[in-house]
């Protein structure tokens, strides 16, 4: 996607201004972005992720983030705490905090991933799904690809 000056200014994203980029976990559009608009101090990603699909384990050292399930049900991680979040719910996921996000379910999840500050220093996200306590704390559930 080209920066132009236009960009810098934009108050509006429609559909024909969004790509679609494949990631090792899900699908993405790029909502809200430097690239696409004038805010700097959120993100927002619209993701769909298949069945047996997850992001596991990871954190963003600089950065919240909200999780807003629009579609399907999301086995939604906030440290060592779950909860299975239906269209309309939500995950708040403080600062530097391990989170995963999984779809163990028979049907496609979509969600909002919204995040601040836009610009923040350092690797992001950081995956920690390797390390303990996060490479055991979903024993006993489905596994994800």
């Amino acid at each position: 996607m080209s920066q132009s000056p236009s960009n810098f200014t934009r108050r509006f994203v429609q559909s024909a201004d969004v790509t679609p980029e494949t990631n090792p976990w899900t699908v993405i559009e790029w909502m809200c972005h430097p690239r696409l608009v004038a805010a700097d101090k959120l993100l927002l990603v619209r993701a769909y992720m298949e069945p047996g699909r997850c992001h596991p384990f990871h954190k963003h050292p600089n950065r919240e983030e909200i999780i807003y399930v629009i579609e399907g049900q999301a086995e939604q991680w906030v440290g060592s705490e779950h909860r299975i979040l239906k269209a309309g719910e939500m995950a708040h996921i403080p600062m530097n905090t391990a989170h995963g996000t999984y779809n163990p379910h028979p049907h496609r999840l979509v969600f909002l991933a919204i995040l601040s500050p836009a610009d923040a220093p350092g690797p992001d996200p950081v995956d920690v799904s390797t390390e303990a306590p996060w490479n055991a704390v979903r024993n006993g559930f489905p596994p994800c690809t």
